[in-house]
C-alpha cells in the first residue's frame, strides 16, 4: 500500500469492539482532551495523535462506515469518501466536529475554552477535504479507469442558498460579542478570549434561520462522484478533484483520491518499465529462435539469439507502462531469461546429449592440445 496502515480504530479509541455508541463518543472526549493541541503546543506527536483519534471516531460513530469496517477492515473504507485528517489542518477538525451541527457536539466540553478558533464570515473557513482510497491493478494502470466514490458531504442549502437565512433575510451583527465572534472574560489580571455562545464564533446571527438547514446554509447529501483516474498513476500517488469536498462558508474543500496499486504476480515495476522473467528451453537457448513471452498488451513474439545464457535480459520496447513525465508513450519491458534444463529425458535424448558431449570433449582436448603445441 501506498501509505502506513493505520491502526485499529478500536485500539485507537481504547474500546472494544462490542463498545456502544456513548462508550465510543466518551472515548473520544478523553482521547481528544488529552491530546488537544492547545494543552500540547508545539508538540507534533500530540497533534499526530488528536488526528488519528478523530479519524477513528469519524469511522465509527457513523453506523454505516462502522458496518463497513466490522465486517472488512481499513479495505472496507475503499470507495467511500472520509475526511483527510491526516492532511487537515487543527482548525478544519474542529470545524468538522463542532461548527455546523447545531451546537451538538463531541467538542461541547472543551470547544471554545481552550482558545476560541471560531472564524467570522470576513474570514470565512472552506470546507473540508475529503479523502476516498481505491486500489488499480497493472492493466488498470495501462488503461486508465473510471471510478465511482461514495461520498457524504455538507452541501449549500440549496432552500437559502447557503445564507442560512430564510427567504433572503439578513444577517446581523451578535449583539452579545459586537460582531467580533470572541467574548473576552477578565480574572484579576488576566483576561481570555472565549467563544462567542451566541453566535458560535462567527460574529453574526440570523433573526429567521432557514427551515430546511436550521440556518447553518448546509445540509448533508449522499453522492456518486467519478473519478477518472489517468494513464500511469503509480502506487501511492494522491489525485484532487477541486470543490469536490464538504460544503464551507469560504468555498467548498476537494476531495482527494489515494491511489495502491496491487502487486502482480509476473511483473515488477519500476517507474514505467516493467520486468519480468522468461524461461526459455536450452535447445532454444543454444541454437536461437523465437518464443511468446506474455505483456500486458498480450503475447509478443521475442527473438532468442543463439548462445543467450541464464540471467540475460531482453528488452522489448514500449510494452511497459504509460509515462507520467510528460515524455509521452510507454516505457519498455525487461525479460530476464531463464534456461530450463530438462528433468526427464527419453533414450533418444539422452543418446544424442551424450553425442553432443563427447564432441564437446573433443573439440576441448583439441583446444588443450594446440594450447600446449604453441608453447604456452
Amino acid at each position: 500500500m501506498a501509505a502506513d496502515q493505520p491502526r485499529d480504530f478500536y485500539e485507537v479509541l481504547g474500546v472494544e469492539k462490542n463498545a456502544t455508541d456513548d462508550e465510543i463518543k466518551k472515548a473520544f472526549r478523553r482521547g481528544a482532551l488529552k491530546y488537544h493541541p492547545d494543552r500540547n503546543p508545539n508538540d507534533a506527536d500530540a497533534e499526530k495523535r488528536f488526528k488519528e483519534i478523530s479519524e477513528a471516531y469519524d469511522v465509527l460513530s457513523d453506523p454505516q462506515k462502522r458496518r463497513l469496517y466490522d465486517q472488512f477492515g481499513h479495505s472496507g473504507l475503499s470507495g467511500t469518501a472520509r475526511t483527510d485528517f491526516q492532511g487537515a489542518t487543527l482548525e478544519d477538525i474542529f470545524a468538522h466536529f463542532s461548527g455546523l451541527f447545531g451546537g451538538d457536539s463531541v467538542f461541547d466540553d472543551f470547544f471554545g475554552v481552550m482558545g476560541g478558533r471560531g472564524r467570522g464570515r470576513g474570514g470565512a473557513r472552506r470546507g473540508a477535504n475529503l479523502r476516498i482510497e481505491t486500489e488499480l491493478d497493472l492493466k488498470e494502470v495501462l488503461s486508465g479507469v473510471e471510478r465511482v466514490g461514495k461520498v457524504s458531504r455538507l452541501e449549500s442549502c440549496d432552500g437559502c442558498q447557503g445564507s442560512g437565512a430564510a427567504d433572503g433575510g439578513a444577517r446581523s451583527a451578535c449583539p452579545a460579542c459586537g460582531g467580533r465572534g470572541q467574548i473576552l472574560r477578565s480574572h484579576g489580571f488576566f483576561s481570555m478570549a472565549q467563544e462567542c455562545g451566541k453566535c458560535r464564533g462567527e460574529g453574526e446571527i440570523i433573526a429567521r434561520p432557514c427551515r430546511k438547514c436550521g440556518g447553518v446554509g448546509a445540509i448533508r447529501a449522499k453522492r456518486e462522484i467519478k473519478i477518472s483516474i489517468p494513464p500511469g498513476v503509480e502506487d501511492g500517488m494522491r489525485l484532487r478533484d477541486r470543490g469536490q469536498g464538504e460544503w464551507g462558508p469560504g468555498g467548498a474543500g476537494d476531495l482527494f483520491c489515494d491511489i495502491s496499486v496491487k502487486p502482480h504476480p509476473s511483473f515488477r515495476r519500476d517507474g514505467a518499465d516493467l520486468a519480468c522473467e522468461l524461461t526459455v528451453p536450452f535447445t532454444v537457448a543454444a541454437l536461437g529462435g523465437e518464443v511468446e513471452v506474455a505483456t500486458l498488451s498480450g503475447a509478443e513474439r521475442l527473438k532468442i539469439s543463439r548462445g543467450t545464457q541464464t540471467g540475460q535480459t531482453i528488452r522489448v520496447k514500449g510494452q511497459g507502462l504509460p509515462r507520467l513525465d510528460g515524455a509521452g508513450g510507454r516505457g519498455d519491458l525487461f525479460v530476464n531469461v531463464k534456461i530450463d534444463v530438462p528433468v526427464k529425458l527419453t533414450k533418444r535424448q539422452e543418446e544424442l546429449l551424450r553425442q553432443f558431449q563427447e564432441e564437446e570433449k573433443k573439440a576441448n582436448q583439441g583446444f588443450w592440445d594446440r594450447f600446449f603445441k604453441s608453447g604456452a
